[in-house]
């Protein structure tokens, strides 16, 4: 998960805007909320499977398709010509950073709400937690074990867990603007065949053993490695479509989109392994088939009706600042999970409706009163 479309791509005006895909990165956000409190009673009940949104987590590769396509839309015809790659890495520093600031600082206010102790109630020094502070400003990873690993968990940002997939959107804005922006269409092609059956193979083989490919959130094994190549093959496949581009024109493309991504994270866990992995099968088949029509048709359509355009405006403002800031309230509603022993959602269901919308009312007043105003004096401060 990145950013607001037009916001990510930070050019002129004068190129369309695709209204639909801003929609549908709010969609997959807001599932992404919903997917974490049922992570949370899955924790709180000692690592049981997680139920009712069990492919949640493919939200983070649906996030990447579109960061690939809007970049290289935005960008292709202009890095290195009319722009140069220091201006490229201030717009996304101005774009994605402050964000990732304000999720470190609210994991640090969160944590110490908690009591500032690890998982297994071990307490942890202040200076450890500030120096975890220190690391996350800067976008250094803790590795597994680290002395500012401080919940215990082998997370590389503790602080704020979803901002590894934000570690890798960063190498894959740098991978770009040094390397693959300058790719020809067959090369392009031949690095997403490549990372694709890269991807493939950690899916259908169950590489580190997961069930599934939610791999990337830890420095520990191959989870690296995994984490590289669930960036890299939709990125790349988002830029190469993104060349490819023409519109098929879908009436109510918004709405089937949107509903096409509920369907399939609430699919349940696919169970069985006959040589391959079958949960990993049905993983490819979104990543590789459906999350790319799913784009195409979105950037084909165009909101009709007022209700659907500021639907798709509430949405995409929000779609960033929401994944950026709404983990650190779910580390104290896990905490609150595992002190009261509740574990099923009709247990708890009036407390998550408030972690839910309070996740988004805070994501909402973190884009207004913090995030555009920075982002303005940042852009004001660099022009």
């Amino acid at each position: 998960m990145s950013e607001k479309i037009v916001s990510s791509a930070s050019f002129a005006d004068s190129k369309p805007h695709y209204e639909i895909l801003d929609g549908l990165r709010g969609v997959a956000a807001l599932l992404v909320v919903f997917y974490h409190i049922f992570e949370g009673l899955s924790f709180a009940a000692g690592g049981t499977p997680i139920t009712t949104i069990n492919h949640g987590y493919l939200a983070v590769d649906f996030f990447f398709i579109l960061s690939g396509f809007v970049i290289g839309y935005a960008y292709d015809d202009r890095l290195g010509k009319s722009m140069s790659l220091g201006n490229f890495f201030k717009r996304r520093l101005i774009r994605l950073h402050p964000m990732i600031v304000m999720g470190a600082v609210l994991g640090v206010v969160f944590y110490c709400l908690q009591g500032c102790v690890m998982w297994d109630g071990t307490h942890v020094a202040f200076s450890m937690v500030m120096l975890a502070l220190l690391c996350a400003l800067f976008f250094i990873p803790a590795a597994p074990g680290a002395c500012y690993d401080i919940r215990g968990n082998n997370e590389m940002f503790p602080l704020n867990g979803p901002s590894w997939s934000l570690f890798f959107e960063y190498i894959g804005n740098i991978l770009y603007a040094l390397f693959i922006h300058r790719l020809g269409n067959k090369a392009l092609a031949a690095l997403v065949g490549l990372t694709g059956l890269g991807l493939a193979w950690f899916a259908l083989f169950d590489v580190v053993g997961y069930g599934m490919i939610g791999v990337g959130w830890t420095l520990d094994g191959m989870n690296f490695f995994g984490g590289l190549l669930r960036m890299l093959f939709p990125f790349s496949l988002g830029m190469l479509l993104s060349r490819r581009f023409t519109p098929v024109h879908v009436r109510g493309a918004f709405w089937i989109c949107a509903a096409v991504l509920v369907l399939l994270f609430f699919v349940p866990y696919v169970e069985g392994k006959h040589t391959i992995l079958l949960n990993g099968l049905f993983e490819i088949i979104c990543i590789v088939l459906v999350f790319p029509a799913l784009v195409w048709i979105g950037a084909s359509g165009k909101t009709t009706d007022r209700k659907s355009t500021l639907i798709c405006k509430f949405f995409g403002d929000i779609s960033y600042p929401l994944y950026a800031v709404h983990y650190p309230i779910m580390y104290l509603f896990y905490s609150w999970l595992i002190k009261n022993e509740h574990y099923t959602f009709g247990e708890v269901w009036p407390v998550a409706l408030v972690v839910y919308f309070g996740s988004v009312a805070l994501a909402y007043a973190c884009l207004k009163w913090y995030d555009e105003p920075v982002r303005r004096k940042l852009k004001k401060w660099w022009s």
